[in-house]
This record gives C-alpha cells, structure tokens and sequence, in this order.
C-alpha cells in the first residue's frame, strides 16, 4: 500500500488547520460531542458515510474521525480560487453530480488502494436538517468494488450553523456519532 496522494507538505498544512483551527473549533465554538472515535480503523482505506448539512460537515468529520478524509465535491466549488486551493489542499476532488462521473469513481478507488480515508455524502448533496431522504448507492459500490469497509457517521446540529442571511457561523451544539465498520 502506497501513499503517494498528498505531497508531504500538504499533509503538513492539512493537520496544522486540523489541530489549530478545526479541533477547537468543533470542541469550543460549536460544544462538539463525538461518540465512536475508537471504532474507526486507523490505517487502510475506509470509505466514510454520513449524512451532509453544513459546509462545516467535511473538516468537522474528518476531525471526528482523526485521519485525513478526502471528499468528493461538486466540480463548481473547483472554479472558485481560493476556495479551490483550499479544498484540495483538504484532500477534496471533483465530481460532476447527476451522472456516474467515472474520474471521480476512479480517483475514490485509487485513494482507497492507497489506504486513504475516501468521505461520501449519501444524499449527494446537502440537506436543510440534515436527514437523508434519498441516499444514493455510489459509496457502497466504491467500497464493494475496493474492498473495504464503510465507516458509517450522523451529524446533528451543523444544520444550524448558518441560518438563512447568517455572515457568521452560530455557536450550536454538534454530535457527531460514528458507528463500527
């Protein structure tokens, strides 16, 4: 198992904002509860599911879980340049939503062979309170096809976060519950 994903470097920058940005600001700002912790294997690739309601979900899962997640994101936050660089730097890449996008389908199985954590929102997309109404199948063909486990996580109160005309993220309660593998 090769890990040839990230440069050192953007590892390096990934848990430097990990430790000093994320962690306390899911622990202090926003009284962050995670059960489960123990549960998530530490080294080989995982495929994370959960479900999607807050912008905040990616970086404050991938604390939860304490290994990095890559995420697949809609290729429109991609043309954004700050935020592009940002994103991939969190180890995020591409999808075209609404179709199999093959590349992003290839990219999750490769990151998987590497033993890297590959994080899927059910639903595709995120949802007002945060409920799955219609998950999708994708992250349970990507496991079956690289053979490994999925991680199955809910996340409470990040639909809370930015109320509708919020500039500010409110100070809410999370919970983060991880299941076993």
């Amino acid at each position: 198992m090769r890990r040839d994903r990230e440069p050192p470097i953007n590892l390096l920058w990934y848990h430097l904002f990990k430790w000093s940005v994320v962690s306390p600001m899911l622990s202090l700002y926003f009284r962050g509860r995670v059960y489960g912790a123990g549960q998530v294997p530490k080294i080989g690739g995982l495929v994370v599911v959960a479900n999607h309601a807050s912008d905040f979900d990616p970086p404050l899962l991938s604390a939860a879980v304490r290994r990095p997640v890559s995420f697949m994101a809609k290729e429109e936050l991609f043309k954004v340049p700050v935020l592009s660089q940002a994103i991939r730097l969190y180890g995020a890449y591409p999808v075209k939503r609404g179709s199999a996008d093959r590349s992003a389908i290839r990219e999750a199985l490769k990151q998987l062979d590497q033993g890297w954590a590959v994080g899927i929102f059910l639903q595709g997309t995120r949802t007002r309170d945060g409920r799955i109404p219609d998950p999708k199948i994708g992250a349970a063909l990507i496991a079956a096809k690289a053979q490994v486990p999925l991680l199955p996580v809910s996340l409470w109160g990040s639909h809370r976060v930015f109320t509708k005309g919020a500039s500010v993220p409110r100070s809410v309660p999370l919970t983060i519950r991880i299941g076993a593998p």
